[in-house]
């Protein structure tokens, strides 16, 4: 015979939880690193996930942070959990507790989904729901779906204040395993943590996983970019959200990308998705933002409609104690550098490079192709100029509108840009000022 009624989780003692699942009034699995699922299966990413949780200690601080779950105290971990008194319709992918003092003081349901199956918006509500009737107020979901931070969701939720709504794409997941992995402050120290890390990374990155990253735009995309080279009307085109949203998951993909490369988790700044839709229709552009640490500046990436050409640039400060004539051979010398360095990257990336100087009190760039750069030194004479952008403009033709071939594009030319010129820029840093001797 039952003797309490389960109406909370956070609070509740360990041993009662225990009781529930005992007489049944919680059903849930434990996880299992190597699950005796089929392969493919949610339930297996979800019991391969979470055991990552357990048993490594960085990888669990990284995404316990992220999603603010406690981290001291005993953590137990579930899949497939239903709990038929609260919420008879629902079955909960997964579930984590933490017990301090034998009490839950925190806890996290999980909603997991691969291949092309997307959030269902209905079923992720229900699950809100159940979070606030037992005092749980994180839920987070896991796709394929990509989102420029883990605070964003694909889905357009609203009223979820007491529960925080938390988004991971599986790919987004892959690269913070691999971030461990590379020699940096990160590290994992138990080398057979290291191990684990590596063997669930090697699912994570078999196509029979399910997981898989942003390999082409939506049709929209298609639809919309020839709507605006027939110069139709888009104020009303019902596709521009949806290429917007297109646009938004590429550079998300694109930034991963780019942090598996590097070893360090590179950033988006975007526009939301309301502003980008404004921009779209008004000038036919999209421009986001990569931010990456100790670059010169933020990359800046704009996708042209009517031109069917991205453009890749970034800001760099020339020296502030000297002359203009100084300046821009400075500039040039950096230039230099990054075709010195990074010879075969650059040359397939140098006849489509640009460079603008920002002069002061002037709206408009001083802009030429880098093979015209001897002519840089005449056209500046007289002109103060505060800053250089050294602007990569690749033009995608017919592969604009294609939505594999626009991936793979916009894919190799940031890395080529990155490789040939960003990382071998540098800004001018002023020298620390000398003691007179007077």
């Amino acid at each position: 015979m039952r003797s309490k009624k389960l109406n909370k989780l956070i609070g509740l003692e360990k041993q009662d939880f225990d009781e529930f699942l005992k007489n049944g009034q919680i059903q849930a699995q434990p996880v299992r690193l190597i699950p005796a699922l089929k392969i493919g299966d949610e339930m297996a990413l979800t019991s391969i996930l979470l055991s990552a949780f357990r048993l490594i200690k960085e990888y669990r601080d990284a995404l316990f942070k992220e999603i603010k779950l406690r981290r001291n105290g005993k953590i137990y971990y579930f899949r497939e959990v239903f709990i038929p008194d609260v919420a008879s319709d629902s079955r909960v992918d997964g579930l984590i507790i933490v017990v301090v003092k034998e009490v839950i003081v925190d806890a996290a349901f999980f909603e997991m989904k691969n291949k092309a199956n997307g959030l269902d918006e209905e079923q992720v509500l229900k699950y809100i729901e159940l979070c606030k009737k037992l005092d749980v107020n994180k839920l987070i979901t896991v796709s394929n779906e990509f989102v420029p931070e883990p605070s964003a969701s694909p889905l357009n939720i609203k009223g979820t204040k007491d529960v925080s709504l938390i988004h991971f794409s599986w790919t987004y997941l892959r690269t913070k395993g691999q971030l461990l992995l590379f020699k940096n402050d990160m590290n994992i120290d138990d080398n057979d943590q290291v191990e684990i890390m590596k063997e669930v990374l090697y699912f994570f990155e078999s196509p029979e996983s399910g997981i898989k990253g942003y390999t082409q735009m939506k049709p929209e995309w298609k639809e919309l970019s020839e709507s605006i080279t027939a110069s139709k009307p888009i104020s009303k085109d019902p596709h521009v959200p949806v290429a917007v949203l297109s646009w938004q998951e590429e550079i998300s993909d694109l930034a991963l990308l780019l942090s598996r490369k590097l070893g360090v988790l590179v950033k988006v700044r975007t526009g939301d998705m309301k502003a980008d839709i404004k921009k779209v229709i008004k000038s036919h552009e999209l421009t986001s933002y990569l931010a990456i640490k100790d670059s010169v500046s933020d990359i800046k990436i704009k996708a042209d409609f009517a031109k069917r050409v991205v453009s890749f640039s970034v800001s760099i400060t020339p020296p502030q104690d000297k002359g203009t004539v100084a300046r821009v051979s400075w500039i040039g010398k950096q230039l230099e550098k990054c075709k010195e360095k990074s010879e075969a990257t650059f040359s397939q990336i140098e006849d489509d490079l640009w460079i603008e100087a920002d002069v002061r009190y002037v709206q408009a760039h001083l802009t030429l192709k880098l093979k015209d750069f001897i002519n840089l030194q005449e056209e500046s004479k007289g002109k103060d100029i505060m800053s250089f952008n050294i602007v990569l403009i690749k033009s995608f033709g017919n592969n604009f509108v294609s939505v594999k071939k626009f991936v793979q594009l916009i894919e190799q030319t940031t890395l080529n840009y990155y490789e040939g010129v960003v990382e071998n820029l540098s800004n001018w840093v002023p020298k620390a000022p000398k003691i007179s001797e007077e």
